[in-house]
């Protein structure tokens, strides 16, 4: 039977190279970091992280880890309700729950466990969710394993959503879920109005802060600070792998009763090894520093505006954006790549985005900023994206 689903494979495979969709991992010998050291020997600027922050390499966040690795060994090996639980996961909840200013919080093994351990525990067939288009495939995934009535509005559109809300009407609980931060396009979910309508339409607010935490609003509490909503919505997921360390971990923070059922009955947490303790660890302290300063969010904000408005200024076709996510449109899927290879010859290491990933005839890259860039180090990625811009016919030269 193999030989015969191998073919199929090979073919499969050969396909999706053919068409120019084929992805290759590059690899990284040094830190995550604003500058980073490729296996071929090469030394880049990164602008291709979801390092927002810059604190995937912090002395800090290292330290931390490196006493809870002497005091609380390696790992856990165990769920958490046999024998997973330690001291540092227990204070890690409180922080994330207090930063964002919820009830509780329960720690996944990444955000794509907690989206897709969220909602069949609460929802069944009599309820409905109302999700975004271009929510995250996490969420997509999570809404697929619950029995609810589904109902999908277009990306932040106010008007589809209030005529989803009027169908949904039909069910007993409604929950409306959408990404704070919209990772391909970078744009900020309406907040405000998704609340108004909420409101109007009694109906249950979910986010997914994962692009957003750390980045939006003035000290980085995400979407619900930008809107002066903290506290107020039932349901935030996040992760600890993007801003906010860059290592791995996500979290549900929301209403105790919420949380109090999931971690009676949330598939992922009851049947996921807990996060390792140096984990947390480094967790708590990226709480803290949070907590402490807001010069990383600042410099990260300057930092955007600052590579933004240049590149609009050199002729690129941008996305609207306000988080620290630069979509450079391109429209061609092997122009993406052809683009991004270029790019690393100029020492600038970025990504092309194409289907399946983004939709068809919507290729692009991704720049996404970082606290850890300086401004020569925008000053070099323009200056790249304009020469490989004009050789390609992207822009005018």
């Amino acid at each position: 039977m193999y030989t015969k689903f191998q073919q199929f494979l090979q073919k499969e495979l050969t396909d999706i190279e053919n068409a120019g969709l084929f992805k290759k991992e590059r690899i990284i010998v040094s830190p995550q970091g604003g500058k980073i050291a490729l296996q071929n020997g090469k030394k880049v600027l990164n602008f291709c992280a979801n390092n927002y922050l810059g604190l995937a390499n912090n002395p800090k966040l290292i330290a931390a880890a490196k006493e809870a690795l002497d005091s609380h060994g390696y790992g856990m090996a165990s769920v958490r309700f046999i024998c997973g639980t330690s001291d540092l996961h227990k204070k890690l909840e409180e922080k994330i729950a207090e930063f964002f200013g919820m009830e509780d919080t329960i720690l996944y093994a990444a955000c794509f466990d907690a989206n897709g351990g969220v909602f069949e525990p609460l929802l069944s067939e009599e309820d409905a969710i109302i999700s975004d288009a271009l929510n995250h495939a996490s969420i997509i995934d999570g809404v697929r394993l619950c029995k609810a009535v589904r109902y999908r509005y277009a990306n932040a559109d106010m008007a589809d959503l209030e005529k989803q809300l009027q169908a949904a009407q039909a069910q007993r609980f409604r929950l409306i879920v959408t990404d704070g931060v919209f990772s391909m396009d970078g744009n900020v979910a309406p907040l405000d109005k998704i609340m108004e309508l909420a409101e109007k339409y009694d109906c249950m607010v979910m986010i997914d802060e994962s692009h957003s935490a750390g980045v939006v609003g003035k000290t980085g509490r995400g979407v619900t600070e930008l809107y002066n909503k903290r506290g107020q919505v039932e349901i935030i997921t996040g992760t600890l792998g993007k801003a906010f360390g860059g290592a791995i971990g996500g979290f549900t923070t929301g209403k105790k009763e919420i949380i109090d059922l999931l971690r009676q009955r949330s598939r992922p947490y009851l049947f996921s090894n807990s996060i390792p303790p140096l984990v947390a660890a480094a967790g708590i302290k990226m709480v803290e520093i949070m907590s402490e300063t807001n010069e990383l969010q600042d410099k990260l904000h300057s930092n955007t505006l600052y590579f933004t408005e240049r590149m609009i200024q050199a002729g690129f076709d941008i996305k609207p954006t306000q988080s620290a996510i630069c979509a450079v449109m391109l429209y061609d899927a092997k122009l993406s790549q052809d683009m991004a290879a270029k790019l690393q010859e100029e020492g600038i290491y970025v990504t092309g985005f194409y289907y399946p990933v983004v939709p068809k005839g919507q290729a692009r890259i991704r720049v996404q900023i970082s606290a850890a860039h300086n401004v020569e180090d925008l000053d070099a990625c323009i200056e790249a994206f304009t020469k490989v811009g004009k050789e390609l016919g992207v822009i005018n030269g």
